[in-house]
């Protein structure tokens, strides 16, 4: 190692160390025994360089400059959620073609496996064969699974994902769902092909990722309407989404009203901002320590058991 290199890996060490105990801050006066955070990525490694170039050139789905701050190698990675205190976190990968989906589950249960503390993730694509692969990933011991109609281009309606959806709300396991039309609108994006999914299948656990950003209202009335949808706060509130889509100030008090199924999530490690942002931005909405407790831990805990038998 040259000693310039040595220096840029002191300084890393010594920023990881100066936000981790920023978190903790947020943590100790906040009373946070710890953080589940239901929206964290770990990928296989050419498919991550694959995502990290897509963000450096700032691709159409991205739109804008994305500089994406944890750069690092896996084992950094789980090294620095653990030093801020996350009990629970996942693995969300996506496809975004066929036959690509069932290897990357059985990346993930390998991640799983190695991780003890990320819940074993899955993901899924309208293709022939989808169904046996999500029932193999959900009898694995698959916690959560990931769409991403933005990436994937794909309508929740397809009729090859309909016994899928039933599989996974019978099986109560949660899927992260990017189906809101940020950071760009997609074909299937938007709270319209959700809401017809939701008519079909009222019991899927659906977790609306980025609050649904920017249709935010629109997926709150979803929420309302439907008992096991939950929404996550990926980059939500941050000054970077604040910049482009902004939360209506008169939708808040909706926020304290469902505070016992909004979740913790932050698309770490591809996000242009320290982690710490993220928990700062929900804290100055001035909803009270109670509220970021359910939403920070508390909520993820109690749907993934964690409180009652740990990972």
């Amino acid at each position: 190692m040259s000693g310039h290199e040595g220096e840029e890996r002191d300084e890393g060490e010594e920023r990881d160390a100066g936000e981790a105990e920023a978190v903790r801050r947020f943590r100790a006066r906040t009373g946070l025994p710890g953080l589940v955070d239901v929206h964290t990525h770990f990928m296989p490694e050419r498919v991550l360089k694959k995502v990290w170039a897509y963000f450096d050139a700032a691709g159409p789905l991205i739109g804008r400059e994305w500089p994406i701050s944890y750069r690092r190698e896996e084992d950094e990675r789980v090294a620095l959620l653990r030093a801020f205190g996350a009990r629970a976190y996942t693995s969300m990968l996506y496809p975004h073609k066929p036959a690509m989906a069932e290897w990357l589950n059985g990346w993930a249960a390998a991640f799983a496996a190695r991780t003890p503390d990320c819940l074993r993730t899955a993901t899924l694509f309208p293709e022939d064969g989808v169904e046996a692969y999500v029932r193999e990933a959900v009898e694995g011991g698959a916690r959560i699974f990931k769409s991403h109609l933005q990436v994937g281009a794909y309508d929740p309606n397809d009729e090859r994902l309909d016994r899928v959806w039933g599989l996974l709300a019978e099986a109560a396991v949660p899927v992260v769902m990017h189906c809101g039309s940020g950071p760009a609108p997609g074909k299937y994006t938007g709270p319209e092909p959700v809401g017809r999914l939701l008519a079909r299948h009222p019991r899927l656990r659906l977790i609306v990722a980025h609050l649904g950003m920017p249709e935010y209202v629109d997926f709150l009335d979803l929420a309302e309407r439907y008992a096991e949808v939950r929404l996550d706060t990926t980059m939500a509130f941050t000054d970077f989404s604040e910049a482009f889509a902004p939360f209506p100030r008169e939708a808040r008090a909706r926020l304290a009203d469902l505070g016992d199924r909004i979740l913790l999530g932050t698309d770490f490690p591809n996000i242009p901002y320290p982690y710490i942002h993220q928990l700062e931005a929900l804290e100055r909405l001035g909803l009270g320590d109670a509220w970021l407790r359910a939403v920070c831990y508390e909520n993820g805990a109690r749907l993934f058991g964690i409180a009652d038998r740990g990972l």
